[in-house]
């Protein structure tokens, strides 16, 4: 477990989302008399951190998806914390994408903090486009991806699985309402820090924490029924989760190999000691 000291990727992306306005929050008051023993604020400004919410869920007016040479969309991926974007070509109507374009979204989805990018999970990119093609989205911002695990934390962040996102122009409510009918996902619902998280995982589980920004969290499990039925369906649509990773010399034979149904445990996903 971190160091209650340590600050959180996920937390440090979202306060860098919001340092802006911390700077302008500063500025502002500079010129006001300082009591002599001033403590420095450590957590966003609550009306400033709910005005970048607001601004992270409303889409670009007159904007579309581009598409590609077929016309179909392409996924966009913007990422708020760096204001790096990419578009990626799918495949075929599920997603799937080119290597090169793997590439491109592990680089755009790296640690900033970290000294290289880290391998996405190709289904987490399938997930993620299918989100934006069901809610007819301009993007999907991203508020983190890859996060570089501290104190031996499982997160799926810190496997390449994971992402925390907005969809503009849709509720976190109904994002996370669509995405737990998918099958084989974490499903995560923050509704004070603004976001929804997405992994992919070979048992779903969903949770909500309302937990606010820096803050320990608070995750609470909840419609485990959802999950199993949401996984029952995707197994007679001959589809699988992602399985746990393994350390061995056959990967093809691990890919192959049937993945046995573990207990429904959450990956403590976000094991890390605050919230974003």
């Amino acid at each position: 477990m971190l160091s209650r000291r340590l600050l959180p990727a996920r937390a440090l992306a979202l306060t860098l989302i919001v340092v802006g306005v911390a700077i302008a929050a500063g500025a502002a008051a500079e010129n006001k008399p300082k009591p002599a023993a001033a403590r420095v604020a450590t957590r966003p400004h609550v009306p400033a951190y709910n005005a970048f919410v607001r601004a992270w869920h409303a889409p670009a007016e007159g904007k579309t998806a581009p598409v590609d040479d077929n016309g179909r969309p392409k996924l966009v991926l913007s990422v708020l914390n760096t204001r790096e974007r990419a578009e990626l070509t799918a495949l075929g109507e599920s997603g799937g994408f080119t290597a090169r374009d793997l590439d491109r979204a592990a680089h755009l989805l790296r640690d900033p903090g970290a000294a290289a990018s880290y391998p996405v999970e190709p289904r987490l990119l399938d997930v993620v486009y299918g989100l934006q093609r069901h809610f007819a989205a301009q993007e999907i911002r991203v508020i983190s991806g890859y996060r570089e695990p501290h104190g031996g934390g499982a997160s799926n962040h810190g496997k390449g699985r994971a992402m925390d996102l907005v969809v503009p122009g849709a509720t976190d409510e109904d994002v996370a309402k669509f995405a737990r009918e998918v099958g084989f996902l974490g499903v995560g619902i923050y509704p004070v820090s603004g976001f929804v998280h997405v992994d992919v995982r070979d048992r779903s589980y969903f949770w909500v924490d309302s937990s606010g920004p820096g803050r320990r969290n608070r995750e609470r499990g909840v419609l485990a029924d959802v999950a199993r039925r949401a996984d029952s369906a995707a197994t007679a649509r001959g589809e699988r989760g992602t399985p746990s990773l393994m350390i061995g010399s056959d990967v093809d034979a691990a890919r192959a190999a049937p993945q046995a149904l573990a207990p429904s445990l959450p990956i403590e996903d976000d094991e890390d000691d605050y919230a974003p």
